[in-house]
């Protein structure tokens, strides 16, 4: 488990440099009085653990910038990898309010030894293409959905693949959740391509997105609460936080419509991450009910379910 006694702590996302764990999180002071009002007040935190069970707080990793500035209202979710170089890169999604509502985009921060970051001058790096993807004012969605990027090398080695948190610029609103994609020789230029799901497959979002080869499977895991599905799938009255999907590959197909929840609603932001001590893959989430005395605390470590 790992909670913080003066501050909610939500999203998260790992990274192993082979001795320690690495957890970047998001959180925000509990004197805000209403949850909700978290997400626009999130820094990025940094705990390291040897053992994904007990962790230790060090320096915070980024905090939002001085508007004018594409992360001047929140920092949040991301992903950490290593360039072959050594450097590592800490993607992000930065939050500014519009006229028309919250605008998210895409950068990253470079750091060399995890510890002290520094951001690239030039964020954000990627941001939403009317011609492929939801922007704002086109649709009834409060703000412009295109976050939490998920980088993994290409698996034949040929660059670097983002998957995004995204919405499809057609069809009705509950159903308009797609898997964004871009792609990268070098993880500092980043070029935004086709979603790689439809629309279409019961989902108005897919939040906090991450692919794995788990056990020699590929295997889709992401975030969606029954309220953010679509009308067909709320009508089956299944509850839902975490969810998994099978895919042919790293980069798809993934089998959306089959998907199924592996956790209730009280979990969320779920990650898998394999244990080096056990070969095991573990799931970690957050604990998401407010009515619960735990929400805003990341739970201790789980077997997949599909380990």
């Amino acid at each position: 488990m790992f909670r913080l006694p003066d501050a909610w702590v939500w999203d998260f996302w790992l990274a192993d440099d082979g001795t320690n764990y690495h957890m970047f999180f998001l959180y925000a002071s509990r004197a805000l009085g209403d949850p909700e009002a978290r997400h626009f007040r999130a820094s990025i935190g940094h705990a390291v653990s040897t053992d994904l069970t007990n962790w230790h707080r060090t320096r915070d990793a980024l905090v939002r910038a001085d508007p004018p500035a594409f992360d001047d209202l929140a920092t949040w979710t991301g992903s950490t990898v290593q360039h072959p170089d050594g450097t590592w890169f800490l993607f992000y999604t930065g939050a500014t309010r519009t006229a028309l509502g919250v605008v998210q985009t895409i950068g990253y921060a470079t750091s060399t030894d995890l510890l002290t970051w520094t951001k690239n001058p030039a964020n954000p790096v990627l941001r939403a293409d009317s011609r492929r993807y939801e922007t704002l004012g086109t649709s009834d969605w409060d703000d412009e959905a295109f976050r939490d990027p998920w980088v993994f090398p290409d698996p034949q080695g040929d660059g670097w693949h983002m998957l995004i948190t995204a919405r499809d610029n057609t069809g009705p609103s509950d159903n308009r959740g797609v898997i964004g994609h871009a792609t990268s020789p070098d993880l500092r230029t980043w070029q935004l391509q086709d979603p790689l799901s439809p629309p279409g497959q019961g989902f108005a979002q897919l939040e906090v997105i991450q692919v794995e080869h788990v056990n020699g499977r590929p295997t889709l895991v992401f975030s969606c609460l029954p309220s953010e599905t679509s009308a067909t799938r709320q009508a089956t009255g299944i509850d839902s936080g975490v969810w998994i999907a099978t895919a042919q590959s790293l980069l798809g197909p993934y089998d959306l419509e089959n998907a199924v929840p592996i956790t209730g609603s009280s979990l969320y932001s779920g990650r898998v991450i394999r244990n080096r001590h056990t070969g095991k893959w573990t799931l970690l989430a957050f604990q998401h009910d407010p009515n619960d005395p735990t929400f805003g605390q990341i739970c201790g470590p789980q077997v997949f379910p599909t380990s």
